[in-house]
């Protein structure tokens, strides 16, 4: 598996073991509408590869050498409540997904760090769903054709 694939099958599975103070029972790298899940499968989570900038780390040939990547994960996390519980569930999301991933900023070896540099939530749009949208940046190396 390339470095990209090891990274984020670490973030999934870190995310899959956190069982307190929340669970997520979904994960899933395939795209989902939360208004087809039941209520015992949220929170729910969505996980995808996002942009990447590379840079050239060392000297010699364009086409060989150890490069750099930063690349961005976007983490879409859904949960269901009620009007007085829905942000308290977005901001609990949040946290969780926070502290689990700054637990191993090496991503299981794979990483140089990462960082969480962006979160957002729908403001209650679409209750009784609510939505947390986080970006996880990934600085990592790599040798031309192993990435």
């Amino acid at each position: 598996m390339s470095k990209r694939e090891n990274i984020i099958a670490d973030i999934i599975t870190k995310l899959d073991a956190v069982s307190s103070p929340i669970e997520f029972i979904k994960i899933t790298r395939e795209p989902f509408d939360p208004q087809e899940l039941s209520d015992a499968q949220f929170p729910a989570l969505f996980v995808v590869s996002g942009d990447e900038t590379r840079e050239l780390s060392s000297l010699g040939a364009v086409g060989s050498g150890k490069r750099t990547g930063t690349i961005d994960f976007v983490l879409t996390c859904f949960v269901k409540g009620t009007d007085s519980n829905l942000d308290t569930k977005r901001n609990q999301v949040a946290e969780v997904v926070e502290e689990t991933l700054d637990n191993d900023i090496t991503r299981n070896g794979n990483a140089l760090n990462t960082e969480i540099v962006e979160i957002s939530t729908d403001e209650g749009e679409f209750q009784p769903y609510g939505a947390v949208r986080i970006v996880v940046r990934v600085l990592y190396d790599f040798v031309r054709g192993t990435a």
